[in-house]
């Protein structure tokens, strides 16, 4: 595999941060450009962050004294990579704009931004999931009137708790869920030294996270149809979604109906055992070799010994068992700086670039 010069755009901030951390030693991606907002611009990385670091390893040596340059400045960005990871902190229109423009000059974006996630051609990939979507860069391209550039997004960190688990079922006739989310506050882009009003706290409530719960499930699930992406309408979802005093992973806990006959106990933890998706079958850097692991004991999966399962890849599952209102339901928890965030970015980035989409 070929190396890619990668840019990080909103690398000042904690899902920036986790990218760097994470592209430190990447076998595929070196980093050649980092860029935040104007006030950052012509400062290092090191003076920017030092102060704010939320990550528990160092700042990467490589990266500590390269100069941060101004996002808005996209043709300056876009000459020193292939393409670019996307994190920012701005209104959406912005966002959309400006992911726009660096596609427009050619450099493929992949977003951790919500901005683009509802917009008709823009794949919203779990490379597990649904990989097949990224066939609509083709009808986005013509689109923007581009030959290499593309804006590709991963879902929320929220979803990543459950959808993976809830995935495998639709073939058993999964058709109704409910998932309330126990949600981390890096997720918030938050630690406790920085909100010290989460300790011993829970706030039941996170803006707009419902209705990202509820709604992007039906895109992933979707289908290609002409240039867009069509969502599915075979599978209910209704979400309640709250802040918890833990520093990072999300939990879930989560109630399914079937259509039809119920499936055992037995029959979907095989299920969950055996599934693999796209992202195993290329054996991309990023992806957890077993992709959901399910856990016999009672009392897991727990946060502090489950969301590093894999390198934070991994989906773990427990706790299933016959409901009295719904079918089953079962708790499962990921990692959502990892898989929910930057590392989900990353191993979309992986699969693009070993489907071809993204060129060096």
């Amino acid at each position: 595999m070929k190396n890619y010069k990668v840019g990080i755009i909103g690398a000042t901030g904690m899902v920036g941060q986790r990218f760097a951390t994470l592209l430190e030693n990447h076998p595929w991606f070196t980093v050649t450009a980092l860029a935040a907002s104007k006030r950052s611009a012509g400062k290092t990385y090191k003076e920017c962050v030092e102060s704010r670091w939320a990550m528990t390893t160092p700042i990467p040596k490589a990266m500590e004294d390269m100069i941060i340059l101004d996002a808005a400045n996209v043709e300056e960005v876009a000459s020193k990579v292939d393409f670019v990871f996307c994190a920012v902190d701005m209104p959406k229109d912005q966002i959309r704009e400006l992911e726009e423009a660096y596609a427009k000059a050619e450099c493929p974006v992949v977003s951790n931004n919500s901005a683009h996630r509802h917009t008709p051609d823009v794949p919203m990939v779990i490379p597990e999931i649904n990989a097949d979507h990224i066939k609509i860069i083709d009808s986005q391209r013509k689109r923007l009137g581009t030959k290499k550039g593309f804006v590709a997004v991963k879902s929320n960190c929220s979803l990543q708790s459950y959808v993976p688990a809830v995935h495998p079922l639709r073939e058993l006739g999964c058709n109704k869920v409910l998932a309330c989310t126990y949600q981390a506050i890096s997720g918030a882009g938050k630690t406790f030294e920085r909100w010290p009003e989460m300790v011993d706290n829970l706030i039941p409530y996170i803006g707009g996270e419902e209705e990202k719960s509820e709604k992007e499930p039906l895109k992933i699930w979707g289908h290609i149809e002409g240039d867009q992406i069509v969502d599915t309408d075979d599978i209910a979802i209704t979400s309640q979604c709250l802040r918890v005093p833990v520093s990072d992973g999300h939990t879930a806990a989560v109630f399914v109906s079937f259509d039809g006959e119920v499936p055992s106990e037995e029959k979907i933890i095989e299920t969950w055992g055996n599934y693999k998706g796209r992202a195993q079958e290329l054996e991309l850097p990023s992806a957890p070799k077993q992709f959901l692991h399910y856990f016999t004991e009672p009392d897991q999966p727990q946060i502090k010994t489950a969301r590093t399962l894999e390198h934070g890849m991994a989906i773990s599952i427990g706790r299933l068992r016959p409901d009295t209102q719904y079918d089953m339901k079962f708790v499962c928890m990921s990692h959502n700086t990892l898989r929910g965030a930057a590392g989900g970015a990353v191993l979309l980035a992986e699969l693009l670039c070993a489907e071809g989409y993204i060129e060096n």
